[in-house]
C-alpha cells in the first residue's frame, strides 16, 4: 500500500518543500506572476490535455454528470452548515471544504486502484468538478457573479474546448497536443511550489483552524461519497471512483483562489497541506473498503 501511495503523495510534499525552502532562503519569488501564469496558461492547457488524451466517451460524461453534481451540492450544503455554525467566513472556507483534489491526486489514485477504467471515470468526475469549481467556486471566493467569472476565466474556455472535441470526435494535431501537454505539465509543480512559499510565512496560530477544517473536509467528503454512491446504486469501479474522488484532500487551486482574492490564504494553505498529509492515513483505509 505504501508503494502505491508514496509515488502519488511523495512528489506533492517534495514540491511544497522546495517552495518552503526557497522562501526561507530569502530568494525572490513573484507569487502574483506565477499565479497568473498558472491560471491563464498552465491550467487551461492541463484541462485540455487531460480530457482529450484519455478515452472519455459521451456515455461516461453523461452518466457521471448527475452523480458529480449531487455530490457537489450535498458537500456544499453540509460544509455551509458547518461553517455557519462555527461562525467562520463562507467566502474563505466554503471552496476548500467543497472542492477536493480530484486532479493531480485523485486521478493517479483511481488509476492505481482500478486501472484504465478507473482513470476514465475519474477524469469524468474531475471534468465536472472543474466546471463547477471554475464558475461557482471562483464566484464564491471572489464575490463576483458566476457569469462574470465564466467570461473572464480561461479555464472555462478550455473545458468548453475539450467538450467540443470529445463530442465532435475531434483531435488536435500532434504538435498542438504536444504543446498543450508541455504547457499543462508546468501547472501542478508551480502550484505546489507557490503553496510552499506561502507556508514559509504561515503563523502557528493558523494551524489549529486549518487542522479542524481539514479534518471536516475529509470527513464530509467520505460521508458524501458513500452516500451518493449508495443513493445512485453504483457498484464496482464506479462506486469506488466516486468515493475516492469525493474523499480527496483540499484542492491546491483553492489556495490559489484564496491568494488571488485575499481570502485567508494562510489558513487555506494549511488546510491543503494538513488534509494531504492526513490522506496517508485515510487512503489506505478507503482503498481496502472500495477495492
Amino acid at each position: 500500500m505504501l508503494q502505491t501511495l508514496l509515488p502519488v503523495t511523495g512528489p506533492v510534499m517534495i514540491c511544497i518543500l522546495v517552495g518552503f525552502c526557497w522562501k526561507k532562503l530569502n530568494v525572490p519569488y513573484d507569487t502574483d506572476m506565477v499565479t497568473r501564469l498558472v491560471m491563464c496558461i498552465g491550467a487551461p492547457c492541463l484541462v485540455v490535455s487531460a480530457m482529450t488524451n484519455a478515452a472519455v466517451s459521451r456515455a461516461v460524461i453523461e452518466e457521471m454528470f448527475w452523480v458529480t453534481l449531487v455530490m457537489v451540492v450535498a458537500t456544499l450544503l453540509l460544509a455551509a452548515l458547518v461553517i455557519a455554525v462555527s461562525r467562520q467566513s463562507l467566502r474563505a472556507l466554503l471552496g476548500p471544504m467543497v472542492f477536493p483534489n480530484a486532479g493531480n491526486m485523485g486521478l493517479p489514485v483511481c488509476l492505481f486502484a482500478f486501472g484504465e477504467r478507473g482513470l476514465v471515470l475519474a477524469i469524468a468526475v474531475f471534468m465536472m468538478l472543474s466546471l463547477v469549481h471554475f464558475t461557482l467556486g471562483i464566484a464564491l471566493v471572489s464575490g463576483r457573479s458566476v457569469f462574470q467569472e465564466m467570461i473572464r476565466n480561461p479555464i472555462i474556455y478550455s473545458i468548453v474546448t475539450a467538450l467540443v472535441m470529445i463530442y465532435g470526435d475531434l483531435s488536435l494535431p500532434k504538435w498542438g497536443q504536444n504543446t498543450v501537454s508541455l504547457l499543462g505539465d508546468m501547472t501542478i509543480p508551480l502550484m505546489l511550489i507557490t503553496l510552499g512559499v506561502s507556508l514559509a510565512n504561515m503563523q502557528v496560530s493558523h494551524l489549529g483552524k486549518s487542522a479542524v477544517f481539514a479534518l471536516l473536509r475529509l470527513g464530509i467528503g467520505v460521508a458524501v461519497g458513500v452516500g451518493v454512491a449508495t443513493g445512485f446504486g453504483l457498484t464496482g469501479v464506479a462506486r469506488g471512483v466516486v468515493i475516492l474522488q469525493s474523499a480527496m484532500p483540499v484542492a491546491v487551486f483553492n489556495y490559489l483562489f484564496a491568494l488571488r482574492y485575499g481570502r485567508e490564504p494562510q489558513v487555506v494553505a494549511g488546510m491543503v497541506v494538513i488534509s494531504t498529509l492526513l490522506s496517508f492515513v485515510l487512503l489506505p483505509l478507503l482503498l481496502v473498503y472500495v477495492v
